[in-house]
């Protein structure tokens, strides 16, 4: 993926651990003596507009949504079996927490299963739990977008392969 990304007005895009949202406008700044353009993204989730100088956006891990193949690939991890994690709930929400900042949508997938599944062992602790539904939130939104389907269609999906039917 290319390190210089430019969107454009009304493009939807992903902004790792706030959501997916809609760029509504490139404005120009003044800073000092000179004009620095931004990307104003509107994200519906959280109600809120974020300002974004475009040349930060990449490093931001400001991306495009995935395509409908990426975001099937990613629901489909939800029912793979994975690497037990580690116990050590600070150990595992750091390593989660970085996944989450990486922003791809297979990571976020990957972070649903495995705080869903630790969860039947034992209640997450509140951060984690945060962490959690943070993570379903943002697939969940990536997925409908890239899908083209309800919110409330691609929970079913996710839970679904969570927990499948034996």
């Amino acid at each position: 993926m290319s390190k210089a990304k430019s969107f454009v007005v009304d493009q939807k895009v992903v902004y790792p651990s706030q959501g997916v949202g809609v760029i509504k406008s490139i404005i120009q700044k003044k800073f000092k003596d000179s004009k620095i353009p931004y990307y104003v993204i509107y994200v519906e989730v959280t109600d809120m507009t974020i300002m974004v100088p475009v040349d930060k956006a990449a490093e931001l891990g400001i991306r495009p949504t995935v395509s409908r193949d990426e975001a099937t690939k990613a629901l489909e991890l939800i029912s793979e079996d994975y690497e037990p994690i580690p116990s050590d709930w600070k150990m595992r929400y750091q390593m989660n927490l970085d996944l989450l900042k990486k922003g791809s949508i297979r990571d976020i997938a990957c972070i649903v299963r495995s705080l869903y599944h630790r969860s039947k062992v034992k209640e997450l602790p509140i951060l984690e739990r945060k962490l959690y539904d943070s993570a379903m939130r943002l697939l969940v939104d990536e997925a409908s977008i890239s899908l083209r389907k309800s919110k409330e269609e691609i929970e079913e999906i996710v839970f679904s392969r969570l927990e499948p039917a034996e």
